[in-house]
């Protein structure tokens, strides 16, 4: 006797789809992906070609500054050793007081008198307190030894080199949009420091003055200049650059030959060797994006 039985078919199976929300789609997995999951991986989406003379350029900016802290570090020695007297020193101060406003208003398109009678105000209240703060300096360290001074300034400079901004300037320029980072500000106070520690071995309140004057110029308003003229063209930023690493290099010639040699295979170091590793680890470089990455904002959240 021949028995039928009737057959159920089986549910058709859903499809699996890709979907951010919805929760568990019955019949897979949390984690299942298909095979069209790899379809949409891009390899080496953001990598950047640069080519050696681009970096080479860019690079153009950090001898720069090198050559700025070279040229204090030398004007540091030259008044620890009596070369330079407090006239000489208070004549440049006054010299690149003038010369940075005067660049400033050259170079500056949003730089309205208001501004600048808010710069002047400022640096007059500022010259007016080192003055007034000139013997505390000249007495801070005076139960310290000598070695330990020049060690903890040396290390200072090191930290505030490692830590400056090369791309920016230490205090917001006329127009820029954002504030300087964090590592910029303690590279600032670095400098900070070590002038504090230099001037603390001066004999005299006009030398300590002066002398910390035309440090916390340098370091605070030198990165603004310079990112001021490289913003209002580039080619004025190539040669002022070039004429400075000309410049330091021959007051450095004349105050040690060693010191020469060191800071020349720096610069070198810094415009030729460092572009060259950087395009050759650029072949190496490897880079994945797709569907597994998280979504990145298009537009700035604070506007």
């Amino acid at each position: 006797m021949d028995s039928t039985f009737d057959e159920n078919p089986s549910p058709t199976r859903q499809r699996w789809r890709k979907m951010a929300y919805g929760g568990m789609q019955p019949g897979f997995d949390d984690n299942h992906t298909d095979e069209t999951f790899l379809a949409a991986m891009v390899k080496n989406a953001n990598v950047v070609k640069r080519s050696m003379l681009k970096v080479m350029l860019d690079a153009v900016s950090i001898s720069q500054y090198l050559c700025i802290v070279a040229l204090v570090v030398s004007v540091w020695t030259c008044t620890l050793k009596s070369t330079l007297n407090e006239d000489t020193l208070l004549l440049l101060d006054v010299i690149l007081l003038g010369l940075g406003f005067l660049v400033l208003i050259l170079t500056s398109e949003m730089l309205s008198l208001n501004l600048l009678f808010r710069y002047f105000i400022n640096i007059s209240y500022f010259t007016t307190g080192l003055y007034v703060l000139a013997p505390v300096y000249q007495t801070l360290t005076r139960s310290i030894s000598s070695d330990s001074i020049w060690a903890v300034t040396v290390s200072l400079i090191v930290v505030h080199l490692f830590m400056h901004d090369y791309s920016g300037s230490t205090i917001r320029a006329p127009g820029a949009l954002k504030n300087p980072a964090l590592t910029s500000c303690i590279s600032l106070n670095a400098s900070i420091v070590a002038s504090v520690f230099i001037a603390s071995r001066l004999p005299s309140r006009t030398q300590v003055f002066a002398i910390m004057l035309f440090s916390l110029q340098v370091f605070l308003f030198a990165p603004l200049i310079t990112y001021c003229i490289k913003k209002y063209s580039f080619q004025l930023h190539l040669w002022f650059s070039f004429g400075l690493m000309f410049l330091t290099m021959a007051f450095v010639f004349l105050l040690h030959q060693l010191l020469f040699v060191l800071l020349l295979g720096l610069l070198v170091f810094v415009n030729v060797v460092c572009p060259y590793w950087l395009i050759r680890i650029q072949e190496y470089k490897f880079e994945i994006n797709g569907p597994w990455d998280e979504a990145k904002l298009c537009f700035d959240i604070t506007e």
